[in-house]
């Protein structure tokens, strides 16, 4: 069920238990890599179309230097850079471009958990993330765990950067989410090909296209949209979200905590990123995330989470493919 092998010269984790395969590089941000479904061959994270490079001779300090799709963790920070109690919060946090150690806590034919770890350098932060997969189920559950390291309360914004494509994601594949609005940015990173109005606030599904005409974003439209756009969903009525392929008759779903991740980041890279270096993807990102802006902005709007002195906050997830 567990193997230890490399990628791209990344360390490689793969576990198989007859109906799914994941791969998980530890010493890049704990990566998710690979979500494959065996019975199909369907593989459902999204990859770049640079694919996976080769590791830095320099540590990164940019999340997009070296992205190849699939699920990061972002911690403390989400979008944009910003200063933070007298530091550099870099774009999308540190948590993604740190080396996390691991170590196997239970490994069987029926069953493997592990556990990856990583302190962070910026602030006073341990983040833990456990896996837990089962022979013969189509599911993987993780149990992730923040610590304060500190004896001072420190701030953080948390979020799971899941981003669906591969063989998954195309044309009439439908997404069901329980939110109530949807806001979009006051600015637009790419205007020349988004679909979606700036500085909207709108009733999930549908949204203000620039056109001023409805667009139901339950829909996800195929590469040739050639569309580029960010939301935000809030007030969720559950932590969930399942998304379907008719033409596969197989669906991703993600559970998770809405106390602990109430907000989701909607990215739709539908075929229309033209700005290096997101240049051609083509996916649909539902990233649970803790607060819907930035750390600064997120402390100064009172939605970051706080932690005080040794003080810690766990929560569950849970993937499962879904046939029929």
């Amino acid at each position: 069920m567990l193997e230890s092998t490399t990628l791209a010269g990344h360390r490689a984790l793969k576990l198989e238990n007859g109906r799914l395969r994941i791969v998980i590089l530890p010493q890049k941000g704990a990566d998710i890599y690979e979500i494959s479904h065996l019975p199909s061959g369907v593989q459902f994270l999204m990859h770049t179309p640079w694919g996976l490079k080769p590791p830095s001779p320099q540590p990164p300090t940019d999340f997009l230097e070296n992205y190849e799709g699939g699920w990061q963790v972002l911690f403390p920070n989400i979008n944009d850079a910003c200063e933070y109690r007298g530091r550099q919060i870099p774009f999308h946090g540190e948590a993604a471009l740190l080396a996390w150690q691991d170590e196997i806590l239970h490994a069987t034919d029926e069953e493997v958990r592990l556990r990856l770890w990583v302190e962070c350098q910026l602030l006073p932060f341990r983040l833990e993330r456990e896996m837990t997969f089962r022979q013969g189920q189509s599911a993987l559950e993780l149990t992730e765990r923040v610590t304060n390291l500190d004896r001072q309360r420190w701030d953080f914004v948390w979020c799971q950067h899941l981003v669906l494509g591969g063989d998954f994601i195309e044309d009439g594949c439908r997404i069901d989410l329980p939110a109530r609005r949807i806001t979009t940015p006051q600015v637009l990173y790419e205007p020349q090909t988004a679909r979606l109005a700036e500085g909207q606030d709108s009733t999930w599904p549908f949204a203000l296209g620039r056109d001023g005409a409805p667009i139901d974003l339950q829909q996800i439209p195929g590469p040739q949209a050639h569309s580029h756009d960010d939301a935000m969903l809030w007030e969720l009525e559950r932590g969930e979200t399942c998304v379907h392929n008719p033409r596969l008759n197989l669906s991703f779903q993600l559970e998770w905590e809405k106390e602990v991740f109430p907000y989701v980041m909607f990215w739709m890279p539908y075929g229309g990123a033209e700005l290096p270096p997101l240049t051609g993807v083509y996916g649909v990102g539902l990233e649970p995330t803790s607060a819907p802006y930035p750390l600064a902005q997120a402390v100064e709007a009172g939605l970051a989470r706080s932690l005080d002195g040794g003080e810690s906050l766990q929560t569950r997830l849970t993937i499962r493919i879904i046939e029929g």
